[in-house]
């Protein structure tokens, strides 16, 4: 049986399918010698190589998925040509694969990231299709209303279509200074900030506690990870609607 040449590379945990089709539409890509083109098929006896190297197309043995706790300041890049530190310099090392990452955060924007070797998994996670939630932590400067708050689950019209909030609670503060949490659904770019900034306040922090079923932990501080055990990992494929079984993890 033959696959999409981004989905046989991403179940072998080179990429999320959307950084792979990047890749053959660059020429990066070759089946049995020739270069790949988007659409194209392959089996598993297939000899495809990406920059001329040649990928396994097992599938990674164990599924890992790490929960991070990004700090401020770190980019959600592999490289930055400003040299910044990124997100994925803290990550251990793996025997095969790679880590993709599930979805972004902005560089002004901490909390919790996922990374996974399962790129298949990756994929589903961040596809609109999933309806995947994402929970917030934010504090906001600004008169925030009953008004404000009606406008914003409704829906308002950003620059890139129509967003809202599925869900705002009120979380501390006082005045013109008050913390929230929000629920989104979507991973589009600064999408917290600009519904926020839509109504004219201003987010002067910004924490995700929240992806799916998975929740940070208050004991992983800033800049350091844990590996989700099988269990959750599980529950994530199964929120994505992907039959696997997880194995033990074995380092």
């Amino acid at each position: 049986m033959t696959e999409k040449i981004q989905k046989l590379l991403a179940h072998a945990g080179l990429g999320s399918r959307r950084e792979i089709e990047g890749w053959i539409s660059g020429g990066r890509v070759t089946v049995d010698g020739k270069t790949a083109s988007l659409g194209d098929r392959a089996g598993p006896e297939a000899v495809i190589c990406v920059d001329g190297r040649r990928v396994s197309l097992e599938q990674t043995a164990t599924c890992r998925v790490l929960v991070y706790n990004k700090p401020e300041g770190e980019i959600s890049t592999r490289t930055d040509p400003q040299g910044r530190r990124t997100v994925f310099d803290a990550l251990p090392a793996l025997r095969s694969g790679r880590w993709v990452a599930v979805g972004r955060l902005d560089v002004n924007t901490s909390g919790l990231l996922l990374f996974t070797n399962d790129g298949d998994l990756a994929n589903r996670l961040m596809h609109p299709a999933s309806d995947i939630e994402r929970e917030y932590r934010v504090r906001v400067r600004g008169e925030v209303t009953e008004e404000i708050i009606a406008r914003l689950t409704a829906g308002v019209e950003l620059d890139d279509g129509p967003a809202r909030f599925e869900r705002i609670v009120p979380g501390g503060g006082e005045g013109s200074n008050r913390w929230f949490s929000v629920i989104v659904r979507e991973g589009r770019n600064r999408e917290v900030r600009r519904l926020w900034e839509s109504q004219r306040c201003t987010v002067s922090r910004l924490k995700r506690v929240r992806y799916g079923p998975v929740v940070l932990p208050s004991w992983v501080r800033l800049g350091q990870w844990v590996d989700l055990p099988p269990a959750q990992i599980a529950g994530l494929y199964k929120a994505v609607g992907l039959e696997r079984t997880v194995a033990p993890l074995v380092l």
